[in-house]
């Protein structure tokens, strides 16, 4: 499965990876409160009054914003601040699940094709050999080494002509979001070929005086060197890294006073096709097939014939995986592949419209990751589209692809083996925390929710060497999730 790429890329050593986010300035209105339902028998607080003062209680500064409806009826049990604008972080990632599933469909796959434009003749191709991406977000190295074994078993060793990379099926593009740390892992560069979710793995190791570096595109059980993205040492301490996009090469520094004994990070690429043909340049050669520098195909010819293929798995597994890790660029490349449009701020755009007219306009997006810092929702818009997407995609529904997240007690803390489950998506940014889903009992009414907090002030000053790590980041995000885990308890408690 190829999410084991992405939790390797969350877990590796050295510097980790941290959840860092965009820094324009957000909403910055006090919440709003709204008349509630009276408390149950028993109760000696309205609603209302519980709410604000567990807001107050958390610290998080900036505005919160959030509602409890009944998933059926759509009738609003609590809310708070409900209507008011706020990023969503990789929340929004559950509209753009929708939106994928209903415009390309649950058993949708995408195709990454090995095509020889002549016969093979003696081992070698009369032609030309193109690999040819079809935008598939899950692809992996693994993947493309046993393509690379499938020509050797279909007998090529050579080609007469070049060796040609299709990405034309998404739009090219260098990075997700313009204001994001260039070393993030989370924000790279995408196009109809993607590999290893747009990221390439730094490693390094103490070597006498100083270290062995590398950089590879690792599977489980291939990991080809690259060339075409290269690391330096420098004598520094900062900044951790500096990055130069060069007419061929990616280059990367890293400060050598940052380098324990041993350590490895996934960095993220900017060209994403170069990378990938390279990576199977590469794969080829280990089989024995010796192939040239490859260069860059606009168009598929019509008379190609097909040598190998590979297929994801179904679109609804592809966006159970999403959800799960919060992988920005699956979100992105089925984003773009279900719009069609040439740009992400267009194709958000495309998807708000969607929603809009589908869903209760949720909000406006740029992105389909959430990562861009212009993206606007309400804790309204987001209830209400789940409600009304849950009601869509039928079959296919969305909870059931949403992360079970268990209950919580009244300190915010999981609860093992509560009756009552939690079907929902997180999102985080700096100072940005986020939570929507499903409050499913064994019987009786499902509830939809939605919590958004975020600090703009904070976020907003936040210099770009801070920006993967922020000071006060980690417990700000703390109190937001324990926040969280006490309204949920608290709706458990009152509604279910």
């Amino acid at each position: 499965m190829n999410d084991r790429l992405t939790r390797r890329g969350l877990m590796a050593g050295g510097f980790g990876a941290f959840l860092a986010g965009a820094t324009a300035p957000l909403w910055a209105e006090a919440p709003a409160t709204t008349p509630f339902p009276r408390p149950r028998p028993g109760t000696t607080a309205a609603p209302g009054e519980d709410i604000a003062r567990l807001i107050r209680d958390a610290k998080l500064g900036g505005a919160t914003g959030l509602i409890l409806a009944d998933a059926g009826t759509g009738k609003v049990l609590e809310e708070y601040g409900a209507d008011l604008p706020l990023p969503p972080a990789s929340t929004a990632k559950t509209i753009t699940a929708l939106y994928a599933l209903e415009r390309l469909g649950a058993d949708h796959r995408f195709v990454t094709r090995v095509l020889a434009t002549g016969p093979l003749v003696n081992g070698q191709i009369a032609g030309d050999l193109i690999l040819a991406g079809g935008g598939d977000p899950t692809l992996d190295t693994d993947d493309l080494g046993d393509m690379a074994a499938a020509l050797r078993a279909a007998g090529v060793r050579s080609v007469s002509g070049r060796y040609r990379a299709y990405s034309g099926a998404l739009p090219d593009l260098p990075r997700i979001a313009a204001d994001q740390p260039e070393q993030v892992g989370y924000n790279p560069g995408l196009s109809g070929l993607i590999l290893n979710f747009g990221r390439v793995y730094f490693e390094w190791k103490k070597a006498g005086d100083g270290w062995a570096i590398s950089m590879d595109a690792r599977g489980e059980r291939f990991a080809p060197k690259i060339d075409l993205t290269r690391m330096d040492l420098a004598p520094r301490e900062t900044p951790l890294f500096t990055y130069r996009l060069r007419e061929t090469t990616e280059d990367w520094t890293v400060a050598q006073a940052a380098l324990g004994t041993e350590g490895s990070r996934w960095l993220p690429v900017r060209r994403a096709a170069p990378y990938v043909a390279e990576a199977f340049r590469a794969l080829c050669a280990a089989q024995g097939i010796a192939l040239p520098r490859a260069e860059p195909l606009t168009a598929l010819p019509e008379a190609a014939r097909e040598l190998a293929r590979h297929e994801s798995e179904p679109l609804d597994a592809v966006l159970r995986g999403m959800l799960r890790w919060s992988t920005n660029i699956t979100a992105e490349a089925v984003g773009l592949a279900a719009s069609g449009a040439g740009t992400l701020r267009g194709s958000g755009r495309a998807m708000s419209d969607w929603a809009a007219r589908h869903l209760g306009h949720p909000g406006d997006f740029v992105d389909h990751s959430g990562l861009g810092a212009a993206t606007r929702v309400t804790a309204r818009g987001m209830a209400e589209a789940l409600r009304q997407g849950q009601a869509r995609t039928s079959g296919h529904n969305l909870a059931a692809i949403l992360r079970d997240m268990g209950m919580r007690d009244g300190e915010g803390r999981a609860v093992e083996n509560h009756p009552v489950r939690v079907r929902a998506k997180t999102g985080t940014l700096n100072f940005v925390s986020a939570l929507t889903g499903f409050i499913q009992p064994p019987k009786g009414r499902e509830l939809a929710f939605a919590i958004l907090s975020a600090d703009p002030d904070r976020r907003a000053a936040l210099p770009m060497e801070d920006r993967e790590s922020p000071p006060g980041g980690e417990a700000w995000l703390k109190r937001a999730r324990k926040l969280q885990g006490q309204l949920l308890h608290r709706w458990g408690e009152r509604y279910v």
